[in-house]
């Protein structure tokens, strides 16, 4: 009687343990999935932040290019990373280029910054830093809106000696009590500028293709479609 309640009483803890390991499996797949869901729509909200809908009409989160790795150390990537490309009607407009400072003042500033296919700045965001508060933060827009001096400009727009801030001589503010934060990020727009400048053509042709296959299996997808 004994080792039949025993038994009994196992059968009901594996059911017991089984159940709960279910539970669990699906509760860290249902974060995992909410987790990956917020991640993305923050991500897709920074790229319309510098490429509106108006200007394009495909999906920036999913029309990448990989950085060439010879470019990683150029634009401050240590694992490399992808450019988002914004397309009109299968036309590139602009690319969205990621880049890292590392002389932040308080450590490395990751920035996404928009670049028109014409060689000018669609716009730049900072999307991560540890700066001071009150100081060298007002890169961050949320606390400034110094960010958006960049719209427009190009490297002829000023010229190269205009890429420092108005302490060294340049065309760009510093803050109050905070130059180093400035100088950094000024100084890496002006290096993903000459990179795009150097990669431009590259990135076209690259773009041509990807569109070129993208409109085949569309075709390819209506063909079979029609025939069903």
């Amino acid at each position: 009687m004994i080792f039949k309640s025993m038994g009994f009483n196992s059968i009901l803890l594996a059911i017991f343990a089984l159940v709960t390991a279910v539970i669990l499996a699906t509760t860290n797949d249902l974060t995992r999935d909410r987790i990956a869901d917020s991640e993305r729509r923050a991500a897709q909200r920074a790229l319309l932040e510098i490429i509106p809908l108006e200007r394009h009409n495909n999906d920036l989160l999913m029309d990448v290019q990989p950085v060439p790795q010879q470019y990683w150390a150029m634009l401050g990537l240590k694992k490399g990373g992808d450019i988002h490309i914004a397309r009109d009607n299968g036309q590139p407009v602009a690319a969205i280029i990621p880049a890292v400072t590392r002389d932040g003042y308080s450590g490395d500033i990751s920035m996404i910054i928009g670049i028109n296919f014409d060689g000018t700045i669609a716009g730049v965001r900072v999307v991560e830093h540890r700066e001071t508060p009150g100081l060298g933060d007002k890169v961050d827009l949320k606390k400034s809106d110094w960010i958006l001096k960049f719209n427009g400009k190009s490297l002829v727009n000023p010229n190269s000696d205009g890429w420092k801030v108005k302490k060294e001589g340049g065309d760009f503010d510093q803050f109050t009590g905070a130059t180093i934060t400035p100088r950094a990020v000024v100084y890496q727009i002006l290096k993903t500028l000459q990179y795009f400048d150097n990669d431009r053509e590259r990135l076209l042709t690259e773009v041509a293709a990807n569109a070129a296959k993208i409109a085949a299996k569309n075709v390819a997808l209506n063909n079979e479609q029609a025939a069903q």
